[in-house]
């Protein structure tokens, strides 16, 4: 019990650091961790995936994450992309998803067969009504602009095609994905953007800049309606697609990522969009962790990427690789400002701006540190924390400055960043003792030192007239009173009936007295034997500790007629579930065998009828004059003979090894074949006698 305790509190300091972290996320950028991941969940069937689109995915995956493995898939994925290229009945889905891979991979594509694409997608457009179809066919050739030699591949209306596709906006900043569908969508937006960044990139003059402009107040207008969390996360959400599809936070925020960052790179100018909701979009994707999913974690790594390139404002984070500091181990402070992607950011100074107790308004720290940067591993420092910070939980407020003004419009620091950190270190335990106290008087009666750092073997004795306490005192390693999560005392009795009490606390004073008048119903009425023990607990104390301080001889008064009865102690696993005892058999003692000579001379007289019946056959004459000359008779006269020997060695083998089943069985089968081929010989033999008398 006293081991279930233990874990208990663990989980409980366990749930308590988790719990605090949630109020201030800490966002960690891409690591070793999401490329691990990448390797499990991007695992195809065979070698392939069953679409085109699932294959893009895993190689964009591996692209942006660093990991090589073309050369495991480029072969059946090449394949699959020349077969949807030169097939006339590929969708425009798989068009454009095949030229995506393609795009990754450098497939052997003859030029051919890009011209024939291109104009199958240059009447798709041209016919195009519906957003997909816009998004499909315009996608695929911009990505056969960008993998062909042709120079004067372009679209003949782009203008018209920009405003058919504008066509479908909405006054909030969504799309419709057709005019017949009056539903907007956020994921539609992000699909037109695209479009619209492809159809820019195609035109052969420039678009008309007052389309551009109005494009821009739709995106502006689209980030209006943007959410947040407590933690600056901003994300896209939507409930409803078409009335029947639903789409989650992730996939629509990913495709305005996708269309935002697309527009920009083809459209000058700025968007005016704040770099505070850039970078809480980074957040956002950061803060997923881990997906357990490979769309997910597309979506999340392929947005990360994006952004990390975008040209509109590229998020830094600012991270620790360690929130738990240790003032026993006098740990440094350690930060890191990188991309989403892990890259090093460019120059800049990390200060530490304040430092306040979570929960409370006091500012511990009120001057500006600067911390030091470590080139070789990228990490800037602060050696020794403020001296004022003791054990507990923190809030440190970071802000970061680029050295470069000219990086300050296009990296998205966030200004101030705040994390919490907990501080943790060896808490002092002084003047422990226990009491028996008279109850009258309250004088000690017993009174014993206890060490609650090493082993104690207490032992008292008191009746149901007097008292328990215990007392010590905890002090922090500034020399502050501290308050442990938990601060328990236990007494168990030696039927095992527990009975557990909290310890209160005044400054560093902890102090309990249990007066036994009063418990004795509690305990049952229960005298004899009870174990002590205390535990004292917290997340930031790093001599947590379950200590046995001894035990106590209890005398109470027999217990009245209608006293409660303890509760009945659960049944020791061990006793349901453990091993049993082992059953020994006795089996019958084997009959005295006859001596080994006996055994041969029986073995002998069983082979005399043997060789009587082949000296029948000498002494007789046998021969062969009978056995047929035809090739058909002889050939069933010779299984005849063969079936014979079979049966005879049959029957060896069932003295031998074989059982009585297994025997039959065989025999069955045996004996249906001997009745057939028997059967034609004699039929054989009794023509060809008839045939001797009439002649």
């Amino acid at each position: 019990m006293a081991r279930n305790l233990g874990g208990f509190l663990v989980l409980i300091a366990a749930a308590l650091i988790y719990s605090s972290a949630l109020a201030s996320y800490i966002f960690q950028p891409i690591s070793d961790l999401h490329r691990s991941a990448a390797l499990e969940l991007f695992n195809p069937l065979g070698g392939s995936f069953p679409s085109v689109e699932e294959t893009y995915e895993e190689l964009r995956t591996f692209e942006v994450l660093g990991i090589d493995k073309r050369s495991d898939i480029s072969t059946a994925a090449c394949q699959s992309v020349s077969e949807i290229l030169g097939s006339s009945s590929s969708t425009l889905k798989d068009l454009f998803y095949a030229l995506k891979v393609n795009g990754i991979l450098k497939c052997d594509i003859k030029e051919d067969v890009f011209e024939g694409v291109a104009s199958r997608l240059q009447a798709a457009v041209s016919g195009a009504s519906a957003l997909l179809d816009f998004y499909y066919s315009v996608g695929g050739l911009a990505l056969i602009k960008g993998q062909t030699t042709k120079d004067d591949l372009y679209l003949a209306d782009a203008e018209g095609v920009f405003q058919s596709i504008k066509a479908l906006s909405q006054s909030d900043g969504r799309w419709r994905y057709n005019s017949n569908n009056p539903e907007s969508s956020t994921l539609a937006a992000g699909l037109a953007l695209e479009a619209l960044a492809g159809i820019v990139s195609l035109s052969s003059s420039k678009i008309d800049q007052s389309l551009i402009r109005t494009t821009k107040n739709d995106i502006l207008k689209l980030f209006d309606s943007i959410e947040k969390y407590d933690d600056g996360a901003f994300y896209f959400d939507e409930k409803l697609v078409g009335a029947h599809e639903h789409q989650g936070a992730l996939s629509t925020t990913s495709s305005v990522v996708r269309g935002l960052t697309a527009f920009a790179a083809v459209t000058s100018g700025s968007l005016n969009l704040p770099s505070g909701k850039i970078l809480g979009l980074a957040k956002f994707f950061l803060a997923i962790g881990i997906p357990g999913d490979a769309k997910d974690l597309f979506n999340q790594v392929d947005s990360l990427a994006f952004l990390e390139s975008n040209t509109v404002s590229i998020p830094l984070i600012l991270s620790l690789p360690a929130t738990v500091l240790s003032l026993t181990k006098k740990d440094a402070l350690k930060v890191k400002v990188n991309t989403v992607l892990g890259s090093n950011a460019p120059p800049l100074t990390v200060n530490l701006l304040r430092v306040f107790r979570s929960g409370s308004k006091d500012t511990l720290l009120t001057e500006s540190q600067e911390l030091k940067f470590d080139p070789a591993n990228a990490v800037y420092t602060l050696d020794a924390l403020p001296k004022s910070v003791d054990v507990g939980k923190y809030t440190f407020v970071f802000e970061t400055v680029l050295h470069d003004s000219d990086h300050k419009n296009l990296y998205a620091t966030g200004g101030q960043t705040r994390i919490p950190i907990f501080v943790t270190g060896i808490i002092e335990v002084d003047t422990a003792e226990i009491a028996v106290l008279d109850s009258d008087l309250g004088s000690i009666e017993t009174k014993k030192k206890i060490d609650l750092a090493g082993d104690n073997t207490v032992s008292l004795s008191a009746n149901h007239l007097q008292k328990l306490r215990l007392s010590f005192q905890l002090s922090t390693p500034l020399g502050h009173a501290f308050k442990p999560h938990q601060a328990i005392l236990k007494l168990t009795h030696e039927t095992k009936v527990e009975h557990i009490f909290l310890m209160g606390s005044s400054g560093k004073e902890f102090e309990i007295i249990l007066d036994f008048l009063g418990l004795v119903e509690k305990f049952f009425y229960l005298s004899g034997r009870y174990n002590v023990q205390l535990t004292v607990g917290d997340a930031v104390m790093e001599n947590s500790f379950l200590k046995a301080v001894g035990h106590i001889d209890l005398d109470l008064p027999e217990a009245p007629e209608k006293a409660p009865q303890p509760p009945a102690q659960p049944l020791d696993p061990n006793l349901i579930y453990g091993p049993k005892a082992e059953i020994a058999h006795i089996f019958r003692v084997p009959e005295k065998l006859p001596p080994k000579e006996l055994s041969l001379t029986f073995l002998g007289l069983t082979l005399l009828p043997f060789l009587g019946f082949l000296l029948g056959l000498l002494r007789l004459g046998v021969n062969l004059k009978n056995f047929p000359s035809s090739s058909v008779p002889a050939m069933f006269a010779a299984l005849f003979h063969l079936g014979i020997a079979a049966v005879l060695l049959l029957y060896v083998l069932f003295w031998l090894k074989l059982d009585l089943f297994t025997t039959l069985k065989a025999l069955g089968f045996l004996g249906a074949f001997l009745m057939f081929v028997g059967h034609r010989i004699l039929s054989h033999l009794a023509s060809s006698s008839s045939k001797l008398k009439s002649a």
